[in-house]
């Protein structure tokens, strides 16, 4: 399945986005679950087929027209790996890693689908990163290469959006990671099912004003979707709704010359195949 989150005027409902349309499954029945998260958590995410069946041309809606929200509204943890394919190691000053590089978002560093991210107003460096998301299904510990994937409820798209200026203050990234309203993800909550398996193999790409500035495919990730949930389960429990982040190719912004850095008026576009495209314009912050 396809699904959206969004916000209707009596709260956030799903839709099921089938072609170039969005099914309002709160229209079809108004005992629907309002969130993804609380559709997995009330195991009734088989249920929403069987409403979306159900749905007659009047609980159909323009895409476009939606106000999004993020597919996950209150992610617990959001785990992120940095230099995770070889390119993009090789457009800095590091070496390839032995282990998944982990670094953590907070839940206010993100924005959803067509939403604005915020240049903040003490640095220009703000770069973009296409990354494929994880979301997490279930409980999971001490997970095994032969189970891993059971972990995953769905996958998205993500930005990882970076002031490298503060990036680069300290050894630690979390500062340049978690401007308000930078990473933006979603819109769409795509199924495994949907999807080759570990999301292998996709084409992976970001557009900046139209031109495109990211080009790869997942299967060039260095630490792949089973090895990386098993590394982090050795050490963390992770939840439903937890979020994992699995990095980003080369082609970002400061490894150019001279330096692409996103600007007020600008429009950046993630696209992964077979998940659909991020779009957020980028505005500067306000002074107070």
């Amino acid at each position: 399945m396809r699904l959206v989150s969004f916000k209707g005027a009596d709260g956030p409902r799903i839709g099921v986005v089938q072609d170039d349309g969005v099914i309002d499954l709160t229209e079809v029945d108004a005992s629907a679950p309002r969130t993804i998260a609380a559709a997995i958590r009330e195991e009734r995410m088989n249920e929403i087929g069987t409403l979306a069946g159900k749905a007659d041309p009047g609980n159909r809606l323009d895409f476009d027209s939606l106000d999004f929200e993020l597919p996950i509204a209150d992610p617990g943890k959001i785990l992120c790996l940095g230099l995770n394919y070889m390119d993009h190691v090789n457009e800095g000053p590091f070496n390839k890693p032995d282990f998944p590089a982990i670094f953590v978002r907070t839940p206010t560093s993100l924005v959803p689908h067509g939403k604005p991210i915020i240049r903040p107003l003490q640095s220009e460096t703000m770069d973009y990163e296409a990354e494929l998301a994880l979301i997490i299904g279930k409980r999971s510990r001490h997970l095994t290469m032969d189970n891993a994937l059971s972990a995953v409820a769905g996958y998205s798209c993500f930005n990882d959006g970076s002031v490298r200026e503060y990036q680069r203050h300290t050894i630690q990234w979390t500062m340049g990671k978690n401007f308000d309203q930078t990473g933006p993800f979603g819109p769409v909550f795509v199924t495994p099912d949907e999807l080759p398996e570990a999301a292998d193999g996709l084409k992976i790409e970001c557009r900046l004003n139209g031109e495109v500035v990211q080009s790869s495919t997942t299967d060039m990730m260095i630490f792949k979707v089973a090895e990386t949930l098993v590394y982090i389960t050795e050490g963390l429990t992770l939840e439903l709704g937890d979020v994992v982040m699995m990095g980003t190719p080369s082609g970002v912004g400061h490894a150019r010359k001279p330096p692409l850095w996103m600007r007020d008026g600008d429009t950046v576009e993630i696209e992964i195949e077979g998940i659909g495209i991020l779009r957020n314009p980028i505005e500067d912050d306000v002074a107070g």
